[in-house]
């Protein structure tokens, strides 16, 4: 992402913030918009089904990185702690193509990889400016639960046939706990708040068939980071 949009809507949200009077602790019904960036190759679990299928499939592991939307609930606990809970979607549709066979006709043998996203989080944060201050630094951990769903769907090669071509779609689906750590920097009102956030995410899953006919012991990495414009309805007292 770039620098710059990032300097102007934190400058945006800091305007909003000191436009009116800070208040006491409130609860916050915080949304996001940002971006979610997957685990590189080098970094993704052993028996990645995404690092294995670049084998054979051309395709980058980053063109799953996309948009993420997400809303959560804030409640103060005293005046430097805060507990959240809320949840986040994310999905990105990445085709590829078979890097060295094609149809007897010379097209391409094309299928699509979809990895769906839909992490549920529990954290606590810490403010050390404390939650009256109308600048608020935080940073914080916690639990992740994450609903995920990955599928390949399309034309495939069956080595075991003479390299016999099919069509199928191929589905898993679950749900993982996994750590969750975060920080961020928001601009509080009285009414409404704003700012900026990065939080980090670990979690995989094991996919089983019928992905275990690409390995013995497939897995699917759903850790990575997400970068997140904030903006908040301050309420309560």
């Amino acid at each position: 992402m770039r620098t710059r949009p990032i300097v102007l809507a934190l400058l945006a949200s800091g305007a909003l913030a000191f436009s009116v009077q800070p208040a006491a602790a409130q609860q916050t019904l915080n949304f996001s918009l940002g971006y979610f960036t997957v685990r590189g190759e080098d970094a993704r679990v052993e028996g990645d089904v995404l690092n294995d299928n670049r084998n054979f499939l051309v395709f980058d592991v980053s063109d799953f990185n996309g948009a993420t939307v997400g809303a959560e609930w804030l409640v103060p606990l005293g005046e430097y702690f805060e507990a959240g809970a809320g949840l986040s979607f994310s999905r990105r549709t990445v085709p590829s193509v078979y890097a060295d066979f094609v149809d007897i006709d010379g097209s391409e043998i094309e299928q699509d990889l979809r990895l769906r996203l839909i992490p549920v989080a529990f954290t606590v944060r810490v403010l050390p400016l404390g939650h009256t201050s109308p600048v608020q630094p935080y940073f914080g951990a916690g639990l992740g639960v994450f609903g995920w769903r990955y599928s390949e769907a399309g034309e495939f090669v069956d080595f075991q046939r003479r390299n016999a071509i099919f069509r199928e779609q191929f589905v898993a689906s679950g749900t993982e706990t996994g750590p969750i750590v975060l920080g961020g920097i928001r601009f509080a009102g009285d009414v409404m708040s704003g700012g900026f956030e990065v939080r980090y995410l670990s979690a995989d899953a094991d996919l089983g068939r019928p992905f275990s006919i690409v390995q013995n012991d497939p897995r699917i990495d759903l850790g990575g980071w997400t970068y997140a414009f904030t903006l908040g309805w301050r309420f309560g007292r």
